[in-house]
């Protein structure tokens, strides 16, 4: 069954050649190519703006602390509207959720530019991310629904494709244009790609109607609240910990609040008619470990491009420009592994693949756990590719896994929920390594701080590279966990939903 039907419309001129052109077996490469240009913009804006942040700090005198917040705010409102968005896409179509999510994310970034103090640029970030919350699961849904069932990981490996180019080319965009033209121009250089995307995915899905929930069905809104408060608590006290102190007031607050509103969106959820997210998808095998493998994918693997240019820089003594280089191969070599594994896992099966590129990146952990302070670019840099090149190798076929168990009225949702998985893992995964390495570093008899490296107190960077020791040897271990689940997830797809048939609308 495909996800979207034709709906011809007399009274529609161009409604007679969006059918014919949906009805064409190459439809799912224009759906993919009008949808990339999207989503290639999205994660293009998001790396150029890291780069810009000293800049911005300095037109509005303000210190890095603080201007990191227009990245935080960012990430904290994609991850709370997520599941939100998914679950709002399914309901009232995922078309229309992504081209409005397009547009906001247009305006937002309009806006960005256009502040004249941090006092507009935080709300325009806010706003900023409501529209990357509209566009990132659900563009992940469309995709996969315009492809046949047995081309899943396909459709998923195309997708991060895109989003590793997109991460690749962010940095170094911004850079240039940075340097260039100023900071305000990067907020500016993606609304033209952004028009072309909006215009190309209304041009190419037109004629379209998709397979919904049937009509009638309501929107949870204390589910879609209890989320975001559980995202927003959690995510927050995870960001500020380490410098607030991880048993101050607030924190444990934030902790204790995220707990009970946790417990109370589990009630919720398994007694409300119309769920935000149904829960009884955990029943099944291939859901949760999917999910589970997911999860301490990101949590064991991505504070490493974190933590990596403090090495870099900071021990090695290398510059920003080559620090930045450095994680380019291993970037690619995720990107372009993607669609690889996707394609070859749906016709040779996922498990291979799952647990072939964890074991990939436990590897390259392993290795990175061995640096010290004059290590050679000739270990880091291998061992970066292995470990993105598993991340790219997993993740196709694991989220195919997980989106192929649930009835295609629920793309949305569940796709929003692996973005919403990968999302906190990543913010958890900082945290985590970051309290190994200031834990260290204070074991030794140094300032608990990651800023206390660019000191250059003798004796701190052998500290600091001690401390990333035991955070690589611990991600490895994390990760060896999910491999573990990988390895247990059933090799076929439980269908729960077969019973259901979905309502076309």
């Amino acid at each position: 069954m495909s996800q979207i039907a034709p709906n011809p419309d007399s009274s529609n001129p161009g409604a007679e050649t969006g059918t014919s052109l949906a009805r064409s077996p190459n439809f799912k490469y224009w759906v993919f190519g009008a949808l990339a240009i999207g989503i290639f913009a999205s994660v293009v804006d998001h790396g150029s703006v890291n780069v810009a942040l000293p800049t911005i700090a300095e037109e509005f005198n303000t210190d890095l602390p603080t201007i990191q917040w227009v990245v935080i705010i960012y990430a904290l409102t994609i991850a709370a509207l997520l599941l939100p968005m998914g679950r709002l896409s399914d309901l009232v179509g995922r078309k229309k959720v992504y081209i409005a999510g397009m547009v906001v994310l247009g305006a937002g970034a309009a806006l960005s530019g256009l502040s004249p103090a941090l006092e507009m640029m935080f709300p325009s970030r806010v706003l900023q991310g409501v529209g990357s919350a509209m566009t990132q699961g659900t563009g992940m849904a469309i995709i996969t629904a315009a492809f046949p069932a047995n081309e899943k990981g396909r459709a998923i490996g195309l997708f991060m494709t895109m989003v590793g180019v997109g991460a690749v080319a962010g940095p170094a965009i911004g850079g240039v244009v940075v340097d260039a033209f100023g900071w305000r121009v990067v907020f500016f250089l993606t609304l033209p790609l952004e028009v072309i995307g909006i215009v190309a995915t209304w041009w190419v899905m037109r004629g379209w109607t998709e397979v919904q929930e049937r009509s009638g069905t309501r929107f949870d809104w204390w589910g879609a609240a209890l989320s975001t408060g559980i995202l927003v608590a959690l995510l927050l006290a995870m960001t500020t910990g380490n410098k607030a102190g991880w048993t101050s007031p607030p924190i444990i607050v934030a902790f204790a609040s995220t707990v009970v509103m946790l417990i109370t969106f589990i009630w919720w959820e398994l007694h409300t008619d119309a769920p935000m997210l149904d829960l009884r998808l955990f029943k099944g095998r291939t859901f949760t470990f999917g999910v589970t493998a997911a999860f301490l994918t990101f949590l064991g693997s991505s504070a490493v491009l974190f933590m990596m240019p403090f090495y870099l820089q900071d021990v090695l003594g290398y510059s920003a420009k080559t620090a930045g280089f450095v994680v380019v191969p291993g970037a690619l070599c995720m990107a372009g592994l993607g669609t690889v594994s996707g394609v070859l896992s749906d016709r040779f099966g996922r498990r291979p693949f799952t647990v072939g590129g964890l074991a990939s990146s436990a590897m390259g952990l392993f290795i990175l756990s061995r640096v010290t302070g004059d290590s050679s670019l000739f270990m880091v840099v291998p061992a970066l590719m292995l470990m993105n090149a598993g991340m790219g190798i997993f993740y196709s076929p694991n989220s195919s896994s997980v989106m192929a168990t649930v009835g295609q009225i629920k793309y949305g949702v569940v796709s929003g929920f692996l973005n919403l998985v990968r999302n906190a893992a990543n913010v958890s995964s900082i945290a985590v390594a970051t309290i190994i390495v200031t834990t260290t570093m204070a074991s030794q008899g140094f300032e608990p701080s990651l800023e206390a490296v660019r000191d250059e107190v003798p004796g701190v960077a052998s500290a600091f590279t001690l401390g990333l020791r035991y955070a690589f040897l611990t991600m490895m271990g994390i990760v060896l966990a999910s491999m573990t689940f990988s390895a247990l997830q059933p090799n076929y797809v439980e269908d729960l939903e077969l019973a259901e048939s979905p309502a076309k609308v």
